[in-house]
């Protein structure tokens, strides 16, 4: 290793989890991270070793919701932040919950001091950076500054359905 390279912090490779239920509304948290500006942001963390985008959306959305009915995790984008000092790679994971009245509790209360359902188009504010990124992705609007998205091959069909080009 050159002497910059151990300067550089090291990647950090995460999950963001959009947790859908029947109706199309979205799991989203109030997130109250110490050191943090408070933000709206979907269930997820780091990738640890040996897991999968998947397998890891499904333990993080345990972790900080409590919610195990989980089911059909998919890839669906890669959103890269690119204007900060390390690089961050976030996997966008699509998943359904396998009942609708599963209820989100807050076993982080230091990270999530609540969690609401919301639909797509009508998100609490301001969402954190990362979520904010892959829910661009979902709705295939462009990227946020400073973010780069690269959209997953095995998008689901339904996707576009679902998010966006539905007005009520």
């Amino acid at each position: 290793m050159t002497p910059s390279s151990t300067e550089r912090p090291s990647p950090v490779v995460g999950v963001g989890v959009v947790l859908l239920r029947a109706d199309g509304a979205l799991l989203i948290g109030h997130r109250v991270k110490h050191g943090e500006p408070e933000s709206w942001c979907l269930p997820g963390g780091h990738v640890e070793a040996g897991e999968t985008f998947e397998t890891a959306a499904v333990r993080e959305t345990a972790e900080e919701s409590g919610i195990t009915a989980v089911t059909d995790p998919e890839v669906f984008a890669l959103a890269f932040h690119t204007n900060g000092l390390r690089t961050e790679v976030t996997a966008g994971v699509l998943a359904r919950v396998t009942a609708d009245d599963v209820v989100a509790t807050t076993p982080e209360p230091e990270v999530f001091d609540s969690w609401v359902w919301a639909q797509p188009e009508d998100l609490p504010a301001p969402l954190f950076p990362a979520s904010a990124a892959l829910l661009a992705a979902l709705r295939n609007v462009g990227a946020p500054d400073g973010w780069t998205l690269y959209e997953a091959t095995a998008q689901p069909p339904a996707l576009s359905r679902s998010f966006g080009e539905h007005h009520h």
